[in-house]
């Protein structure tokens, strides 16, 4: 089978396409000129050359394919245009949706986020189902995510055969970029975490997000939403996670939210006028940080049959691959 693949340079993307590859699929994938070196030299793997915002590649990515595996987003959590954010996640999101139609696709498995769903105010966990609207995010990263998912959503009521998949907070090796939650792990590593705020993560290994992927395609029903997730862990339990890995001294201090809050608006406003580089402590990261993101992945696990890796391994797995890999300068 034949299946299109965006995202697949990306971390969830790229082990999403080393388990196609493993299960024998054929997958052509949607990559940004000069960005092919980071794929597998594989027969099974063909390279169509665009972007999200390309109608016109998009639709000749997916021209022949039986399914489409809808993993790319802009993440970041500063942007100095947030219109380009947008322009990738909800505008991307409608041209793939399009070229399924026109190519008669028989499924989409479309890739949303945590951040898209609510989280209740009593301190209970997140599911599928919480009440949520674009007011209640912080951020376009979120707010884009969260239209993308509507547009998926508002798709599979229209009659396309559309399953949405919510990752939490995937950790595990080859997190390149890294993302924001490698970019923490690198930082402890290097030891440059000397405090911690009061907040929470569900983490789970990147390997079980990519097989919810495949999951959600052979089992998944279609319109749902599927939180692909693990265990819940506030951001102290992780350092202490990490401490007892990587062998280096958690943060012990924990520092009050408004200071931070009021650090990184100098610090954003620096880098919006006058350096036009990512802050060091990004203010929608400080906002995001005032809910705990803890979420019930019951769903994905009894429909789906979702694995459960250790979060211990995952983190072990990915201070392992920085290390190797010459992201680590201090230990």
């Amino acid at each position: 089978m034949r299946v299109m693949l965006t995202g697949a340079t990306g971390f969830v993307g790229g082990h999403l396409l080393k388990l196609l590859l493993e299960k024998g699929f054929s997958i052509r994938c949607l990559v940004r000129p000069g960005r092919e070196d980071l794929l597998p030299r594989a027969s099974r793997v063909e390279i169509v050359h665009g972007d999200l915002c390309d109608a016109q590649a998009v639709e000749r990515c997916a021209r022949g394919c039986r399914v489409i595996f809808h993993v790319a987003a802009d993440y970041r959590l500063w942007v100095p245009d947030p219109s380009r954010m947008y322009a990738v996640n909800v505008g991307g999101t409608r041209n793939v949706l399009l070229a399924a139609r026109t190519a008669s696709v028989e499924r989409v498995i479309h890739t949303s986020t945590v951040g898209a769903l609510g989280i209740p105010p009593d301190g209970s966990w997140g599911t599928e189902k919480t009440p949520v609207s674009l007011h209640d995010l912080a951020g376009p990263y979120k707010r884009s995510k969260y239209l993308a998912e509507q547009e998926a959503l508002h798709a599979a009521k229209e009659g396309l055969d559309v399953v949405v998949v919510n990752p939490s907070t995937p950790v595990g090796p080859g997190d390149r970029k890294p993302t924001p939650t490698g970019k923490i792990i690198v930082d402890f590593l290097n030891r440059r975490m000397p405090a911690y705020v009061e907040t929470g993560l569900n983490l789970i290994h990147v390997r079980d997000v990519a097989q919810g992927h495949v999951l959600a395609l052979e089992r998944g029903r279609r319109g749902e939403k599927y939180i692909l997730g693990n265990q819940n862990l506030t951001l102290r339990e992780i350092f202490q996670m990490l401490e007892e890995i990587a062998m280096i001294p958690a943060p012990r201090i924990k520092l009050p939210r408004k200071p931070i809050e009021i650090l990184a608006i100098l610090n954003e406003a620096v880098s919006r006028w006058i350096t036009h580089r990512e802050p060091r402590i990004p203010l929608d990261g400080v906002r995001m940080a005032a809910k705990k993101m803890f979420f019930d992945a019951s769903k994905a696990v009894d429909e789906l049959g979702l694995p459960q890796t250790p979060v211990r391994q995952a983190l072990s797995e990915a201070v392992e691959w920085f290390r190797r890999n010459g992201y680590v300068r201090n230990t």
